[in-house]
């Protein structure tokens, strides 16, 4: 199945714990984006807003089924994180204080979505030198126009 690049209304909600167990810091965006279907699954595509920190910047996010996201993001900064169940990669992340490399291990992954949309919800958590970063809870809602 062939899906051409579709507008859709996306809505994006991320959490992020400093510790387990501790409040979130919660951000809530709705943006214009992408969907498309690529050979392994789908694909998510939208403009970062000043919300979030990294206007300037599109990230893709790419489903492999229920065991995999690839989160890249291309702009102001760039980052390509791989959010793999059972597996820690090692990943570079761009802020606009620079480059880091951090350990992402996926907590969970669940994708619901087809050519009309869905749902692509998925946990990890980020260290830095083995040292907890934070706890990452990302929720995408996908509407088609």
């Amino acid at each position: 199945m062939k899906l051409d690049k579709r507008e859709v209304d996306i809505r994006l909600v991320s959490r992020q714990f400093e510790e387990r167990g501790s409040e979130p810091e919660m951000t809530e965006i709705m943006s214009l984006g992408t969907l498309e279907a690529t050979e392994n699954g789908f694909a998510v595509e939208y403009e970062e807003s000043e919300a979030t920190g990294f206007d300037g910047c599109v990230t893709r996010l790419e489903s492999f089924g229920d065991t995999k996201v690839v989160m890249a993001r291309t702009g102001n900064v760039t980052s390509n994180m791989v959010i793999e169940m059972g597996e820690k990669h090692h990943c570079i992340y761009g802020t606009q204080y620079g480059n880091f490399e951090v350990g992402v291990e996926a907590q969970k992954i669940a994708v619901k979505l087809d050519e009309n949309g869905g749902k692509l919800a998925f946990s990890y958590v980020v260290d830095v030198n083995s040292s907890l970063v934070g706890v990452f809870e990302i929720e995408v809602e996908v509407r088609p126009r």
